[in-house]
């Protein structure tokens, strides 16, 4: 009798963190329309910008809303940045790790550092944490400036913001310097397809 060895693993928990303008949501929706994981949405407080919709780039809440939600326990992680609130919904993240589906997270230090926290077997038996780099502090500022949505005080509190923020990058198992987006999507899934063999992950 013929067996597949092994017969299951669990999900990864890929934990992606980096300033604005680094690259690292672009990153983690590539991966996702690969098929290759499953993208978790995070729940904010901020406005929508022009074209995002409720459901499919963010969930939308009030503060109410959203404080609602951390009382009851809902988030897996949450944190106020630039004066809104962003957290990530804990039932849906685990119930994917558990059926063995990739799960990537785009989050910030505090919440990275939230997750790296959380006491959850299942929590700490998957994640793997990246931290996305621009290549120079120029390079930073021209993709920030390039978004043309900001005035240029926002734009000089974004990249002081990015600056302090680039200081965690070695709490990170790993770093990715950023170079071409053809370079950055080879290596950003070859370090996923790396860890889906960790024999922790594996199941008999």
């Amino acid at each position: 009798m013929s067996r597949q060895f092994p017969a299951k693993r669990l999900g990864v928990l890929m934990v992606v963190s980096g300033p604005s303008g680094s690259g690292k949501t672009t990153l983690c929706r590539k991966l996702a329309d690969l098929g290759e994981v499953v993208y978790s949405i995070s729940a904010t407080t901020r406005a929508p910008r022009q074209g995002e919709a409720h459901g499919r780039d963010y969930y939308f809440f009030s503060e109410e809303e959203f404080l609602d939600n951390v009382q009851r326990g809902e988030f897996f992680e949450h944190a106020r940045v630039h004066g809104n609130l962003y957290g990530t919904l804990k039932t849906y993240v685990k119930q994917n790790l558990e059926r063995g589906i990739d799960v990537v997270m785009d989050i910030d230090v505090q919440g990275a550092a939230q997750v790296r926290a959380c006491a959850d077997e299942l929590v700490q038996r998957c994640l793997v944490d990246v931290f996305i780099m621009p290549p120079t502090v120029e390079a930073l500022r021209e993709r920030l400036a390039g978004r043309g949505t900001e005035s240029e005080e926002k734009l000089s509190l974004r990249l002081q913001n990015a600056l302090t923020e680039i200081e965690h990058w070695h709490e990170y198992q790993y770093a990715l310097v950023s170079d071409t987006r053809e370079l950055d999507l080879d290596r950003f899934r070859g370090l996923l397809l790396a860890e889906r063999m960790r024999v922790e992950r594996l199941l008999d």
